[in-house]
């Protein structure tokens, strides 16, 4: 099965008209994108938009072999004129199946949002999910339930989707075994929330996708250059830079993410509770949350118990459910606690020596675990130099974690300004 994408851009295309925004102002030649449109195997088009035909003559193929033209969004959209020749546009309703003369089978799938999601298969078994902007497949069942989405024969070869805009639907897909480690995820109804270029390619692969330019044509099922998620990230980044909101935003497109926040509570601290809770909420709703400091274990196995669970199911997560811990600097905070850092004779008689064996024992977890990592930490000695011994010791010591941390993660990230600078991967 043969896919042409005609566009890929959201519905008023990017950039948009009129707009004056930097993401719209840099989205020239190669990074303009059209409204979305699908072509497949030039006798199915899904979602007619203006300059259909021209998109397709540029991309070498013809529209006078549709034989099916079908919509997904919501409306009809703007009023296009339908080329000769070319069948009116249609729906199938939720939970139908058309069967085409070519010999593909279309089935339209319920969706959390208003519009129709589209499961495409070929006429030699491959499969293809298409969803219009914003939305995400409803009642996911099993892959074996013949009732649900995606029931067949495991993941889909291809996944189209709004990954920007709805990074949870890849969640839900994966959750329901829909997307597996060789599924092809596309970005498409690309928007102006995310600068095109370097930066649309570093979130989309965090993700496990990526986007192609108007006019590219991909065969469903022979991609194999799937993008490879970094098994450890460290985030690094001041005060209020946003490294926290780049770290969840790498693991919002997938299930059962364990967040493990290190502050634990401080009682009578109303201000400190107010940030738990904006984090708190921010967060999927499939996440689960521990609040320790004894990261080790969890680096090592999938779970510290059921002390780690705060999900009214108490369902365990598989083995490589990914960890998001946040962050590096209030545990080295907890670890100088106990070993009595802070004075100076507890830190010649031992302490010093203690530190270094814990964070040791934490860079060598990190070095073996098999689990996706991502981890936060304060990027500190830019600034004034401390005027007490303690304040330069804990700088000098977060500096060393950071430094011993990074080593073995795959991606480092410095977040500035909300801007996120790859440093390694």
């Amino acid at each position: 099965m043969e896919l042409t994408l005609l566009g890929t851009g959201a519905p008023a295309g990017l950039p948009r008209p009129d707009c004056p925004c930097a993401a719209c102002a840099t989205a020239l030649g190669p990074s303009a994108r059209a409204a979305t449109a699908l072509l497949v195997d030039g006798t199915l088009l899904l979602d007619l938009t203006p300059g259909a035909a021209f998109a397709a003559a540029r991309a070498g193929h013809s529209l006078g072999a549709v034989r099916q033209v079908l919509l997904s969004h919501p409306h009809d959209g703007p009023a296009v004129e339908v080329p000769a020749g070319l069948p009116q546009p249609g729906r199938v309703p939720d939970g139908r199946e058309l069967a085409l003369l070519s010999g593909h089978r279309v089935r339209a799938l319920a969706l959390d949002a208003p519009g129709t999601g589209y499961e495409v298969t070929g006429p030699e078994g491959g499969r293809l999910l298409y969803l219009p902007p914003g939305a995400a497949p409803a009642g996911l069942g099993a892959v074996d339930d013949a009732s649900g989405p995606g029931a067949g024969p495991g993941p889909y070869e291809m996944v189209v989707a709004d990954v920007v805009g709805r990074p949870d639907a890849l969640a839900r897909l994966r959750a329901a075994g829909l997307i597996g480690p060789t599924t092809d995820v596309i970005a498409v109804h690309l928007d102006h929330d995310v600068p095109p270029g370097p930066e649309l390619t570093r979130r989309l692969a965090a993700a496990g996708a990526r986007a192609v330019p108007d006019g590219t044509t991909l065969a469903v099922g022979a991609y194999e250059d799937v993008p490879d998620v970094p098994r450890r990230t460290l985030v690094l980044g001041g005060a209020r830079s946003g490294k926290s909101v780049e770290a969840e935003r790498r693991l919002e497109g997938f299930p059962d993410v364990l967040y493990v926040a290190t502050g634990g509570t401080r009682c009578g601290d109303r201000e400190w509770a107010q940030r738990v809770a904006a984090h708190r909420e921010r967060r999927p709703g499939s996440w689960r949350t521990a609040e320790t400091c004894d990261l080790v274990p969890l680096l090592e196995k999938p779970e510290a118990g059921d002390d780690a669970r705060d999900d009214a199911s108490g369902a365990a997560s598989a083995d490589d459910a990914p960890l998001l811990i946040d962050c590096l600097s209030l545990w080295l905070t907890h670890v100088m606690d106990e070993v009595g850092a802070w004075d100076d004779a507890e830190w010649a008689d031992g302490g010093e020596r203690a530190l270094r064996e814990r964070v040791a024992r934490l860079v060598d977890a990190v070095r073996h675990t098999r689990r996706t990592v991502v981890a936060v930490s304060n990027e500190v000695g830019s600034g004034i130099v401390p005027a007490t011994a303690s304040g330069r010791r804990y700088r000098d010591e977060l500096g060393r974690l950071n430094a011993a941390f990074a080593a073995e993660c795959e991606h480092v990230l410095l977040v500035v300004a909300g801007q996120a600078l790859p440093l390694r991967g």
